[in-house]
């Protein structure tokens, strides 16, 4: 496997992501201590001793014991690690998990370490792709197959390169003894699984957009440079300030009110749909669920915020102000939001509909705001824009705050609403069942190869079409007609 020079990073290195990689750097050298780190001893690969391999089990126990938690988090730390490249696995290259079993695993060399930030360059992986289509004879798996297809047209110019590198890296592997050769074969596809993950697979190497600028470099004090500051020193006088206590005080109230909701703090009732494969949590909390949970509808109390943002809670808000004669308050409020995150194509005339029908004299759905607030959005639908209503739109939101949204959590219908809302009991699912449903999961489709498919059935329906001969001929006609005639000599 050939590595260039590292390459100019553009103050790559200065992320905060890099902080967490020397974390997890000093947490493998603590296991790869020899008397306090995971015990790794030769272990029987089919018919192949692989020397210093550990299994699942023990990282996973020795993770548990050394940050003193269970079982589960030391296995999502140690899934972490293997994810990151730290540790690679020598049996299942498909899942960068951690399995509690006797799964077989390797530290990877330091020289491959995320924090070496060796550059993954196209050559380097279409020699491995080649290298891996010579060792298969053309079997590969369905995501190498397009990126071996895509690499080979785009590097047409210099394939035959390429293939001799390939060809010269597996005949150096051939001569190793059979143990080396299994662990560098794990080793490199474990690497290349890492920073090349097959689609449908987050990868933890997603770093983000690249920095043009080194963040802690000096800049230079040009007239400029003291002008941003003096507008910045000028901006931070005039923001009001707040007390510390003030303000931690509000955060702890806001933790302590969400803490419950998050999913991140708390558990997902019945279920994580993200580690367990069951779809209960999403189903029962859809958009437009009929009877909602009861964590749902407790939150349409914390803020009249939570409860417009939820589709199911601003339906049932809808329904009391009818009963209120005050729906055409939310219907503005909707008609805004359409307004702002609609198509611009569509701006002018969705302003104009709104004006008409909840702000001009006589509108069907007439909604009363003051006569200043009146005044500025008059003037500012001369010209149009997406955020011309907000004035009447933010009048309209806070008289409902204020007014309605106190009287509907006292109302029968948030009352039944809270009777009905169902409570779901916590789904317990064994390591067996999690890694059967793990199984059965496959990842999505390229959006690419959907297109291509989509376009194939067009293209298919088009043919299979039965041909209108009248179209057909009307269109010769036309074209017989728009050729230009040569002048008689």
């Amino acid at each position: 496997m050939t590595i260039r020079n590292t390459l100019q990073d553009y103050g790559q290195r200065f992320r905060p992501r890099m902080a967490c990689l020397k974390k997890a750097e000093k947490v493998v050298l603590e296991m790869q201590d020899p008397r306090t780190g995971v015990k790794s001893q030769p272990q029987r690969l089919v018919i192949t001793t692989i020397p210093h391999a550990i299994a699942g089990e023990d990282i996973i126990s020795w993770l548990a014991d050394r940050f003193q938690v269970d079982a589960q988090d030391a296995r999502s730390f140690g899934s972490m690690l293997v994810a990151l490249g730290y540790i690679y696995p020598l049996q299942d290259h498909k899942r960068l998990v951690v399995k509690p079993g006797a799964s077989l695993y390797r530290f990877q060399t330091p020289y491959f370490w995320p924090t070496q930030q060796w550059p993954v360059e196209d050559t380097d992986y279409a020699i491995y792709l080649a290298k891996r289509n010579i060792r298969k004879k053309g079997i590969l798996e369905m995501h190498e197959q397009e990126q071996y297809n895509r690499l080979h047209k785009w590097m047409n110019h210099k394939w035959d390169f390429i293939v001799m590198q390939a060809k010269e890296q597996y005949r150096a592997a051939k001569e190793r003894k059979k143990p080396d050769r299994v662990v560098f074969d794990c080793q490199e596809r474990a690497y290349w699984v890492v920073h090349r993950p097959p689609p449908g697979t987050a990868s933890a190497m997603d770093y983000g957009l690249e920095r043009r600028v080194d963040p802690n470099a000096d800049e230079a004090k040009t007239p400029d440079f003291y002008e941003r500051i003096m507008i910045f020193t000028q901006q931070s006088i005039m923001r009001p300030r707040v007390k510390s206590s003030v303000s931690i005080g509000a955060l702890v109230k806001y933790s302590s009110t969400y803490y419950t909701h998050d999913p991140f703090l708390s558990k997902c009732l019945p279920s994580n749909p993200w580690l367990t494969d069951d779809v209960t949590y999403w189903t029962m909390n859809m958009p437009n669920v009929e009877i909602p949970s009861k964590m749902r509808v407790e939150r349409w109390t914390f803020s009249f915020g939570e409860l417009l943002s939820d589709p199911r809670g601003r339906d049932d808000f809808r329904l009391f102000l009818k009963k209120e004669f005050s729906g055409e308050n939310l219907a503005f409020w909707e008609s805004c939001e359409d307004l702002k995150w609609g198509t611009a194509a569509t701006m002018k005339e969705k302003a104009e509909q709104i004006y008409k029908t909840f702000l001009a004299r006589g509108a069907p759905r007439w909604i009363n705001i003051d006569g200043k607030t009146m005044e500025i959005t008059v003037k500012g639908l001369k010209h149009p824009h997406r955020y011309v209503l907000d004035a009447a739109q933010t009048h309209i939101y806070m008289l409902m705050k204020k007014d309605k949204y106190g009287r509907y959590q006292k109302s029968p219908f948030y009352k039944e609403m809270a009777k009905k809302a169902i409570s779901p009991e916590e789904h317990k699912f064994t390591d067996a069942q999690l890694e059967q449903n793990a199984r059965k999961r496959r990842p999505s489709l390229s959006p690419i190869i959907l297109r291509q498919q989509e376009q194939e059935l067009k293209a298919k329906m088009a043919a299979s079409a039965p041909v209108d001969i009248t179209q057909v001929m009307s269109k010769l006609s036309q074209q017989g007609k728009e050729v230009p005639r040569r002048p008689s000599k």
